[in-house]
């Protein structure tokens, strides 16, 4: 009976020991995906561990981004190892040195430009102390002696030391030029130095956060383990490149990133994704609070301000990570990559996800993106959009035709708003905006001024007259002649607009002489338009002729001088 107790015993040590925390293990992990909304960016780290044993092993992944949000952290893992994911735990560290290797650069060189500052700040004492010795050295040669008999010097010697005066305070002066310039430029690196610095140490400083993942492992091998996290300070705009050929009317829409972080890690050759989610507007509508009205109460002055008491705010703990996750194994199916797609025309192009709420551009290649808010351009897609070009103009406000293309987005892609250069025939144009147009919808590009529609504008005359049997009127006509030619050698549609004066008041009269109402008739607000199409070379005149009649007693306003 002794016997068997004791095997028990035994057994059930072995099987405790078995079980017993295995050595932590440090994750060498190598940032491999960054997804970047507009104000953060959900980065991917990947690390591959050997467990050697079984039981419950710590994991920790070093040095990683002080701004880390805690609540976003994921894991997940997949290997020969049968493992279970027990928790994930976030802690901040601190030390007395930097972690970020290009902030540590920084200040290296801060530190050495500091030592050039001060071997030029003793050098100039120097010279200065020199200065003031040649100084003495004149005034005792230039000062009669005070006692009679006293050795003086000779006109020879008092000519050799004159002329090594000059030739000191000539090299003095040349070196002290040579030096204030050091000094400037030395001034200059250091500023640039320090303002660069000052913007790496917003994403972190000297601080960083440790993450802990607690494995169970049932049997040993080898394990993928993936670490994801949002971090904020990481953001893109798109940009755009319309390059309008008129000959062809096609439009070859250039659609790009601009990728900015400042996350404390650089990103060196990372899957890039690209999200139109917008995750700080949170998930649901915001509710609509009561409108109420009540009637006003004046509240009488106090005869002293009250004393101003600080709102004192506890926050509760929330004992932990909220993670809000299970622990599953690692026999979960890793999350399948997209294909990347390569384009016939040679431009890099991005595969698109969309989703119910968002759309994501996956990069094609992998990007390289420095933690110092520098912009990255990487490019989306390219598209070719039929284009039909037509010319606006106001010659009253501007004597100038702006091109205007009639877009259709052709294109799979939602274009969201951001600003856009444009290209006409190879030249650049003018710098525009595109506002959001969605797969399918019609849009406008503002192509700039072409000098090749010619506009004139000008007042032809201006008359008034007394009107009524007893002259208890008057009337002022207006009259405007609009000259436009086609000088490019194609045809070109223009939309030429004006405006006729709009009466509030029934006692002033505005008549449309010309054109006739028939051909063109105004809006309600006294817009008036023409669509012309112009032949190669072609001329034409427009007139715009109107009367305004009121009577002499009424002052009217808005009448032009």
């Amino acid at each position: 009976m002794k016997t068997l107790r004791a095997f028990l015993a035994a057994s059930l040590v072995l099987a405790t020991l078995s079980r017993a925390p295995a050595a932590p293990l440090t994750a060498h992990s190598t940032l491999t995906a960054a997804t970047v909304y507009t104000d953060r960016a959900l980065v991917t780290r990947t690390a591959s561990l050997d467990l050697a044993a079984t039981g419950v092993t710590e994991v920790t992944f070093e040095k990683l981004p002080a701004a880390l949000l805690d609540q976003s952290l994921q894991v997940s893992g997949r290997g020969a190892a049968q493992v279970t994911i027990l928790d994930v735990t976030a802690r901040a560290a601190y030390v007395d040195f930097t972690p970020n290797e290009r902030v540590k650069a920084i200040e290296d060189e801060l530190r050495a430009l500091a030592k050039q500052k001060r071997v030029l700040d003793d050098r100039g004492n120097l010279l200065a102390l020199q200065d003031k010795s040649l100084g003495r050295l004149e005034t005792a040669a230039t000062t009669p002696p005070v006692k009679d008999g006293a050795p003086r010097l000779s006109i020879e010697e008092s000519a050799k030391l004159l002329a090594f005066l000059e030739e000191s305070r000539g090299k003095f002066t040349t070196e002290r030029e040579s030096l204030d310039t050091q000094l400037e430029e030395l001034a200059a690196k250091t500023d640039a130095a320090q303002r660069k610095l000052n913007e790496l140490r917003g994403a972190g400083g000297r601080s960083y956060k440790t993450v802990t993942v607690r494995l169970d492992a049932a049997t040993a091998g080898t394990l993928d383990l993936t670490l994801s996290y949002a971090v904020p300070g990481a953001s893109w705009t798109p940009t755009y490149d319309a390059r309008v050929n008129s000959n062809e009317k096609t439009v070859a829409l250039a659609y790009s990133g601009l990728v900015r972080q400042n996350t404390g890690e650089d990103w060196k050759d990372v899957a890039l994704t690209l999200s139109t989610a917008r995750p700080s507007l949170g998930g649901a509508a915001p509710a609509l609070l009561p409108w109420t009205l009540d009637v006003f109460l004046p509240r009488p002055m106090p005869m002293a301000a009250p004393a101003v008491m600080k709102e004192e705010r506890s926050f509760k703990a929330t004992g932990g990570v909220a993670l809000n996750m299970q622990a599953f194994t690692s026999n979960a199916p890793a999350l399948a990559d997209t294909e990347l797609r390569e384009r016939d025309a040679g431009f890099a192009a991005a595969a698109i996800d969309q989703a119910a709420t968002s759309a994501s551009f996956k990069i094609t290649s992998p990007a390289t993106v420095p933690s110092d808010n520098s912009p990255q351009k990487v490019p989306i897609t390219t598209a070719a959009l039929a284009a039909n070009p037509e010319y606006l103009t106001t010659p009253k406000l501007l004597p100038a035709a702006f091109l205007t293309a009639k877009v259709v987005n052709s294109s799979d892609f939602p274009l969201l708003a951001g600003a856009m250069n444009v290209f006409l025939d190879g030249t650049f144009v003018a710098t525009s905006g595109l506002r959001t147009v969605m797969p399918g919808e019609k849009f406008d590009l503002a192509l700039g001024a072409d000098e090749g529609i010619s506009v004139k504008h000008r007042r032809v005359n201006r008359f008034t007259e007394d009107t009524g049997l007893t002259n208890s009127g008057k009337r002022i006509t207006f009259e405007y002649l609009i000259t436009l030619q086609n000088n490019k050698r194609t045809a070109a549609h223009v939309i030429v607009a004006d405006t006729l004066p709009v009466s509030h008041n029934e006692r002033i009269v505005v008549k449309q002489l010309a054109p006739d109402p028939k051909d063109a008739k105004p809006t309600a607000e006294g817009a008036l338009k023409w669509t012309l199409d112009l032949k190669p070379g072609e001329k034409r005149e427009l007139t715009l002729k109107f009367s305004i009649d009121y009577p002499n007693d009424t002052q009217v306003a808005g009448l032009e001088p």
